[in-house]
């Protein structure tokens, strides 16, 4: 069993893989490190370019695309590691980006997750948009982070470079104990692809398991490589997988109220798209809260055994306010204004 296995999951991504795979070769050839492509059944040429460009990275070759969730749990049970580093084709790593996140994890038996500071690839003195440095929720599952509050990206100036716990770590750039992922039962293959992350951290903390950043490591991501923020089909994607997150996972005492202010909230965005002449994206928010009640039934028996393994009921890192009503009422556009909204 190695230390540490690095695993990058791969679709029809030939040429990010010969833009950031060198990168992560370079930086992680540490000792009890290993490197993996997991190629989710790709139709261009990136098993050749693996095969005769990048010899040393070893190839696990899956029969279809599984998506991101489902592909990485198929990936991760044919790798045997204390570690497993989850992380995204379109990131270019950092000399040492290994070592903190090693040592933390090493040290700290009580934290089964961690992740890098990310910035983005395109800006590289900004935080990116998807992690930046460590992940959030409000009450109502809207996902922000240290760094990045709806639309507003931070510049990263050093004021979030000390270690603090999170309540979800990136799937860009998922560093975690290879025991808690499977103990968890894994990303959720039912969501194919976006919100899983948040989905398995969310389990991970409610069994009081930490999750933590790392700023210390530092990596680059392009991000929306697959899906551009502005698909229908990522907007239905991360609409429905949020529905079904906050159903598996909510406590009883607080599911009527947040699922109802949340078909409140999904009816709104819906009318925003469709002002701003975002036909499809509205229609994607529609068609998402229709396929979340027709799959409902099926997470039940997943939430009945969510419930059963809470000991963690109060999470400190998810603030008991709406991030929509403190981002457009209150004027709270960076994460430093938000201390005093935290559950203590």
């Amino acid at each position: 069993m190695s230390k540490v296995a690095v695993v990058i999951l791969n679709w029809n991504g030939s040429e990010m893989l010969r833009t950031f795979l060198p990168s992560v070769i370079s930086y992680s050839a540490i000792s009890g490190v290993d490197v993996y492509v997991a190629d989710n059944a790709s139709t261009d040429n990136s098993v050749s370019v693996l095969t005769k460009e990048f010899p040393s990275v070893k190839q696990i070759i899956l029969d279809q695309n599984y998506g991101f969730a489902d592909g990485y749990n198929k990936a991760l049970a044919q790798v045997e590691a204390e570690y497993f580093v989850l992380l995204n084709s379109d990131v270019e790593v950092t000399e040492h980006w290994l070592e903190p996140m090693i040592t933390y994890l090493d040290t700290h038996p009580e934290v089964a997750a961690c992740q890098p500071k990310i910035l983005s690839w395109r800006n590289k003195d900004s935080f990116e948009y998807a992690g930046a440095c460590g992940g959030y929720l409000d009450r109502y599952g809207y996902p922000f982070c240290r760094g990045r509050i709806m639309d507003v990206v931070e510049k990263d100036n050093g004021q979030y470079d000390d270690i603090l716990p999170v309540f979800w770590a990136t799937g860009a750039s998922l560093f975690i104990r290879s025991s808690d992922y499977w103990d968890a039962g894994g990303l959720d293959g039912r969501f194919f692809a976006h919100m899983e992350e948040i989905d398995l951290c969310w389990r991970l903390r409610s069994q009081d398991r930490g999750i933590v950043c790392i700023p210390q490591s530092v990596v680059y991501h392009v991000g929306g490589a697959t899906l551009k923020k502005e698909n229908p089909h990522k907007t239905f994607l991360n609409f429905r997988n949020n529905l079904l997150m906050l159903y598996k996972n909510l406590p009883q005492n607080e599911l009527r109220h947040v699922m109802f202010v949340r078909g409140v909230l999904d009816y709104v965005a819906a009318l925003s798209f469709l002002l701003k002449g975002g036909t499809a994206n509205m229609t994607a928010v529609l068609q998402a809260r229709k396929e979340y009640y027709a799959l409902k039934q099926e997470f039940r028996a997943s939430r009945e055994n969510n419930m059963k393994k809470i000991s963690l009921q109060v999470i400190p890192e998810q603030i008991k306010k709406s991030i929509l009503v403190l981002y457009f009422l209150r004027g709270v556009k960076c994460f430093s204004q938000l201390n005093k909204f935290y559950q203590k």
